[in-house]
């Protein structure tokens, strides 16, 4: 069948019609299925025929997809401005065809007829809304429609936590997961999977194995999925001993499995425990390589993760990326110029991560005409507006002292995720503009969907020590890390207040926030509060401090801070 559609039209006043973006222009005389659905009827064809029996039809083409769900789509549309009420499983159909299709606009308007006909209490088609709204990246609203089921099922619970697990924001999808188990409704296999890809990320060990205690309290810690969740989370908290525990215990094993492990051995850089497992593989798929070769590259010789490159069957984008980025972390930015280089010439695929990688790499150097070159690289692949190599770009630019260029790429993004603020708020803190620093943490605060990280307040406490800003506003910054946005403070962050407060002479009660904050046994943190007490000339702490970095030196006290009193 020839292609009968081109761009839909808005068709009707109808609240529902008007969402429609797209309309048929050249209709032709095609039946949409064997239950001669016809586009080109009108409504008067719907007359004699029960409300359930037109439903029943389209629900059966909505639910197949494929070329028919485009005209069931709009066949649907005309019997909602007919009058014709459908039921929440037909809705439930209407609105995930919808979703599937692309039809934001008119999923939207969807949601405000299931608002105003009743259909909210339906958890199949609110869970379907918010499919929709975690599609679009709008969890705000995913998580509305999820407030307004009344008895949520777990399906709908997973649904949103899925959707924070995906966007990143792993702690708010953990709180979700801990406010499940709290209540009425059993977790099941695919919550824990979930909560546990949360641990793992952020590296909460103790939640993790508590969260392996319910597991195996409710009798699911012999589904394979669950396992290699486990092994996976162990991993990333660097317990690989914990890891290797949960794959021996298990009855069946997958590939995942193996890999999981592999992955588990080569993050803590422990190769030959990695090697072991790897030869016991049978058949070894591409992504069992490069865990292999991710590990090498990381914690070995990369001469021996070229081989097994060269070797492999299979190699893809991330075998290669793989290497590349171990040049990139060794500092071996030649080297890794060439390597891409060989990539383009054996036309390798490139991906986005590829060019963030090289770019990562040419920033550490300031290298600002290599720099234009790859930009120009990612507008040809069309690969310029991608978020991974946008902040990447925006790195670059503001490492080259070029805040300007940007702030230009920055301003014409139409999406920004976290990575591109933080990109831009610390090229503002790198060049010294540290007013723009603060206006575009303001200005993040009130982004959609998106909050501060420790790396914006990082760069937010920073500008507070090289800036106009009152110290009082400095503390409350920080407080608000921990209390409103429930990050915890790292030792850079410790360091900054402890500046901040050496400005202000505060020296002692820099000393007490040290323990306070639990780093009382890292030298950096004492070093930081020895040299504001050599700024602000207390003798007494800086005895102190001394002494908890490598004992009494008397004479550099003396040099730095003067005579007592």
């Amino acid at each position: 069948m020839h292609k009968i559609f081109k761009t839909w039209k808005i068709c009707s006043n109808n609240v529902l019609i008007e969402g429609l973006q797209k309309y048929l222009e050249i209709i032709s005389t095609h039946c949409i299925s064997t239950r001669s659905i016809c586009i080109h009827n009108n409504v008067d064809n719907f007359s004699g025929r029960t409300d359930l029996e037109l439903w029943t039809n389209l629900v059966s083409v909505l639910a197949q997809g494929g070329p028919n769900t485009e005209f069931a789509l709009y066949e649907a549309s005309q019997m909602l401005d007919s009058g014709y009420k459908p039921n929440d499983y037909s809705l439930f159909h209407l609105v995930r065809a919808s979703v599937d299709l692309g039809r934001v606009s008119y999923c939207q308007q969807l949601h405000s007829y299931v608002l105003k006909s009743g259909f909210v209490s339906s958890v199949f088609v609110s869970t379907a809304l918010m499919g929709l709204y975690r599609r679009i990246d709008s969890l705000r609203d995913a998580h509305k429609a999820f407030g307004d089921i009344p008895q949520p099922s777990v399906v709908s619970w997973n649904s949103l936590i899925s959707g924070y697990v995906q966007s990143g924001q792993y702690l708010k999808a953990l709180s979700l997961f801990l406010e499940l188990c709290r209540s009425d409704i059993y977790a099941n296999a695919y919550s824990f999977t979930l909560a546990l890809a949360a641990c793992g990320q952020l590296g909460l060990l103790q939640l993790g194995k508590s969260i392996h205690s319910t597991i195996v309290k409710d009798g699911l810690e012999c589904s394979v999925i669950i396992a290699n969740c486990l092994i996976d989370m162990y991993g990333k908290c660097g317990f690989v001993e914990d890891a290797i525990r949960v794959f021996n215990e298990m009855i069946d094993k997958d590939i995942i499995s193996w890999n999981s492990v592999i992955a588990a051995s080569t993050r803590t850089g422990n190769l030959e425990l990695a090697f072991g497992f790897f030869r016991q593989l049978s058949n070894p798929d591409t992504i069992s390589y490069n865990e292999l070769i991710n590990g090498i590259a990381h914690f070995g010789d990369i001469e021996d993760a070229l081989k097994i490159l060269s070797n492999m069957p299979d190699p893809n984008s991330s075998s290669w990326n793989s290497i590349l980025t171990g040049y990139v972390n060794r500092n071996r930015v030649p080297e890794a110029l060439d390597f891409f280089s060989k990539m383009q010439s054996e036309d390798v695929l490139m991906d986005e991560y590829t060019y963030s990688i090289i770019l990562s790499g040419i920033a550490g150097l300031s290298a600002l005409t290599w720099g234009m070159l790859i930009h120009c690289c990612t507008i040809k692949q069309g690969l310029d507006a991608s978020v991974v190599v946008v902040g990447a770009l925006i790195d670059l630019y503001s490492k080259c002292g070029q805040v300007k260029i940007s702030e230009s790429i920055f301003s014409s993004l139409r999406k920004r995720n976290l990575v591109t603020w933080n990109a831009m708020i610390t090229g503002y803190a790198r060049n010294g503009d540290l007013t723009k620093v603060i206006e575009l943490f303001e200005e993040l605060k009130t982004a959609m969907d998106l909050k501060p990280d420790a790396v914006t307040f990082l760069n937010v406490l920073a500008a507070c020590s090289h800036n106009e800003i009152s110290f009082d506003k400095a503390v409350r910054y920080f407080e608000s890390m921990i209390k409103d946005y429930v990050i915890e403070p790292t030792v850079e962050h410790c360091c900054s207040m402890i500046r901040l407060m050496g400005q202000r002479g505060e020296v002692s009660r820099a000393g007490r926030m040290i323990y306070e904050l639990g780093f009382g046994s890292y030298g950096v943190v004492w070093r930081a509060l020895l040299c504001a007490c050599g700024a602000c000339r207390d003798l007494g702490v800086a005895r102190i401090a001394a002494a908890k970095v490598n004992g009494r030196k008397r004479v550099w006290l003396e040099s730095s801070c003067g005579t007592e009193g």
